[in-house]
């Protein structure tokens, strides 16, 4: 009799163990198959001042200067927003997720978020990636003019559009086991300019 009930307790085990595998995996599926775009940026600083409710006149003049200027560190904070749409007939999650951020060909960071996302079949929610950049570092390893026509950009006082490519890789949780996503997800679009 407890050789069955021990028998009967490993197979409930089994299946319920298979049935949180499928559907850990069908949610990692479905978070690469979201649809990802860009919503927008907020929180922005230079070093520090903070520019979340765009340029003032009399900021104008020390950004500009900052940009311009021969400084050692500009740290540039901003959290980028974007939409991630399910269009799935279930749920997808994510765990945290790995990053890398390049603008007009200048790889600005790389960097991880630990956060879980879970999205309901058909619904859209925001994913926020909080990123903080030194541009005194990317200037000496770029070309500075480059890199002072994005940092206008985010400002929005650019004169050309900047194209962004982000790549997105998930983590997944199967189990109790933390899964990385085999293929970046690639998210693309553009700003600045005038736009």
């Amino acid at each position: 009799m407890k050789k069955r009930i021990l028998a009967l307790l490993l197979l409930i085990t089994v299946l319920v163990s298979c049935d949180s595998l499928q559907k850990g995996l069908s949610s990692t599926y479905n978070m690469i198959n979201c649809e990802y775009s860009y919503k927008s940026i907020s929180g922005m600083t230079v070093s520090g001042i903070n520019l979340s409710n765009g340029l003032s006149l009399t900021s104008i003049p020390k950004v500009t200067s900052i940009l311009s200027g021969s400084a050692t560190s500009i740290p540039l904070n901003f959290t980028l927003n974007l939409n991630v749409k399910n269009p799935n007939q279930s749920e997808a999650m994510l765990h945290g997720l790995q990053y890398i951020l390049s603008i007009d060909d200048v790889q600005f960071t790389t960097g991880s978020i630990n956060q879980s996302l879970n999205i309901a079949a058909g619904q859209t929610q925001t994913l926020p990636l909080t990123i903080g950049v030194d541009l005194a570092s990317l200037m000496k390893n770029n070309s500075k003019s480059a890199v002072t026509e994005i940092a206008k950009n985010f400002l929005g006082i650019g004169s050309k559009k900047s194209n962004v490519s982000l790549q997105l890789k998930p983590s997944f949780m199967i189990g109790n086991t933390p899964i990385a996503s085999p293929v970046y997800i690639p998210v693309s679009f553009s700003f600045g300019g005038g736009n």
